[in-house]
């Protein structure tokens, strides 16, 4: 399942919101967007979760937290 992570610090890395997700599940993938020309974070980001169950437990814990100074919001992604 991929999940949409938005609101997030732009300090944030991939390493951090990698940590965050894998304390509840499998973390396949994690891409943090980045603005092309500031190479700096835009503020979302994505990441696929292989398993349901753990996407949804992640999803539910990580919606409305507070992550460097900003509360996150975690979705599921919705294809274009």
């Amino acid at each position: 399942m991929k999940l949409l992570i938005r609101n997030l610090a732009r300090s944030s890395t991939e390493a951090e919101l990698l940590a965050l997700f894998e304390a509840y599940g499998t973390v396949q993938s994690c891409t943090l967007v980045m603005d092309q020309q500031t190479g700096g974070s835009k503020g979302f980001a994505f990441v696929e979760m292989p398993k349901p169950g753990e996407a949804k437990a992640a999803m539910k814990n990580l919606n409305g937290k507070d992550v460097a100074g900003n509360t996150i919001r975690v979705k599921k992604s919705e294809p274009k």
